[in-house]
């Protein structure tokens, strides 16, 4: 009985975290305009898509699928989309992005890219 009540903690804790999680990613984008969602779905399938394959099913680059990046936090894809990877062919995009469209963009990929209209 002891070792239920004392793991009790952690599993709300680890509940209130996915909880904000899922919240955070609900509200990624917000800031983001519909008209500026649909360039950042183009620049994703052309600019990303060179390398991580049109279908984003990957290529020079992994796959930037739901399933290949189920286990990645929305904030660390953010941070790659935003300053690349030092040593690899990863570019960073800050110059084109900000931090809301890199989150909008991570939420997407997390939940599977939408087509181009």
């Amino acid at each position: 009985m002891n070792v239920h009540r004392a793991g009790r903690p952690i599993i709300v804790v680890c509940a209130a975290g996915l909880a904000l999680l899922f919240v955070g990613l609900a509200h990624a984008g917000d800031d983001v305009s519909p008209a500026r969602q649909r360039e950042l779905v183009h620049l994703v399938r052309q600019d990303c898509g060179a390398c991580h394959g049109l279908t984003l099913q990957g290529g020079l680059g992994a796959p930037l699928t739901a399933v290949a990046l189920r286990d990645k936090p929305a904030d660390g894809l953010a941070a790659t989309i935003l300053h690349g990877r030092p040593g690899t062919a990863m570019p960073p995009f800050k110059s084109m992005l900000d931090e809301a469209e890199a989150q909008w963009i991570a939420a997407q990929l997390l939940k599977g890219f939408p087509r181009e209209n």
